[in-house]
């Protein structure tokens, strides 16, 4: 443990008594100024036994890097962001940084706080993934203090760069899937629609259904919250009239799609040969229950690294070439993973 004599966090101070040198000498050693070489000899020493760590925004004033990063989600239990906090950091410690985590829990104002905060030198760079753009949000991210890249769609003309998800296409693939198999009662349970994520795959579901020729049935579609006993509860609104039963519930998610099945086998009907499930993300619930689900994969991991390197250029940018170049934007492409939860068509038994 470190030792000062009076029982506190080593200093400058502590250390030049334990030394036996003068404060302007220790915080020439520890600055890195120059010194005699026993003087740096005894600095060294006396810091070493009083377990001396320089603090890291301190260091961060007078060199400019913290060497530490921050990634900023909305849930920091969901499994989508669990596999790019896995492939952001893959990234960014191999390039000699930390990455500090942050839940935001989808708060606006909390959001804008870690915008924010990149003014105060705590982290070099910050990645974020909010799932509602305001102009608030545009706003912190034009004057952004450090360079920072979006996971996530974002307006034409922010200047920040950013990695996206289809998830017009991808739910479009899912309900097209669900079609294919026979099905023509399908259901939508989706997040809220004044976030990114739920009106695109709003606008997926629409589309898949007019290029099927099925006609919307608002009765077919709730909003939700986007998680597991949200899902459950969702299902049993769609399931209360036994007349008009869905025989396909598509989900913007998959923990929406746990819910649905949850809610499903406790009114023992079968999945899929009485409703099929589908999920979106891929995340590893989707083979977490049974049956396995049918999932829209949005590419996680590539989209998580993408952003990480996005991030790491821009910091060398800031160094070589301190001019601001055009923002950079990808998107990666879906990918439909069919499992049992759609694998039978509605009349196989």
């Amino acid at each position: 443990m470190p030792r000062t004599s009076g029982g506190g966090q080593p200093t400058v101070v502590s250390i030049a008594e334990r030394a036996g040198v003068s404060i302007a000498s220790v915080s020439r050693v520890l600055n890195g100024l120059g010194a005699r070489r026993d003087t740096v000899e005894k600095v060294e020493r006396a810091a070493s036994e009083l377990g001396y760590v320089p603090n890291a925004v301190a260091r961060s004033l007078k060199g400019g890097r913290t060497r530490q990063l921050t990634f900023a989600m909305p849930d920091i239990g969901n499994p989508v962001y669990v596999a790019m906090v896995r492939a952001i950091q893959s990234v960014t410690k191999a390039a000699g940084y930390r990455l500090l985590l942050h839940s935001t829990d989808a708060v606006v104002d909390d959001e804008l706080a870690v915008l924010r905060s990149l003014g105060d030198r705590t982290s070099d760079g910050l990645i974020i993934c909010p799932i509602r753009i305001t102009d608030e949000h545009v706003e912190a991210l034009r004057t952004a203090a450090g360079p920072v890249v979006v996971i996530g769609s974002l307006p034409d003309g922010v200047p920040v760069d950013s990695v996206r998800a289809d998830s017009v296409a991808g739910a479009a693939l899912a309900v097209r899937h669900l079609y294919e198999t026979g099905r023509r009662r399908i259901a939508f349970v989706n997040g809220p629609c004044d976030t990114v994520p739920g009106r695109n795959r709003d606008e997926g579901y629409r589309t898949a259904l007019a290029e099927c020729g099925l006609v919307y049935d608002a009765s077919l579609v709730v909003h939700t919250d986007f998680g597991i006993d949200s899902g459950a509860e969702a299902a049993e609104r769609l399931l209360a009239d036994r007349t008009s039963r869905p025989d396909a519930v598509f989900c913007a998610n998959d923990q929406l799609a746990l819910g649905v099945a949850r809610a499903l086998h406790s009114r023992n009907l079968r999945i899929p040969q009485d409703v099929a499930v589908a999920g979106m993300d891929d995340s590893v619930l989707a083979q977490a229950g049974w049956p396995p689900l049918t999932s829209v994969d949005l590419g996680s991991t590539e989209r998580g690294r993408h952003a990480a390197e996005l991030l790491l250029e821009r910091l060398g940018q800031a160094t070589d070439h301190p001019e601001i170049s055009t923002p950079r934007s990808s998107t990666a492409p879906p990918r439909l993973v069919v499992r049992a939860s759609t694998a039978q068509t509605a009349t196989d038994s």
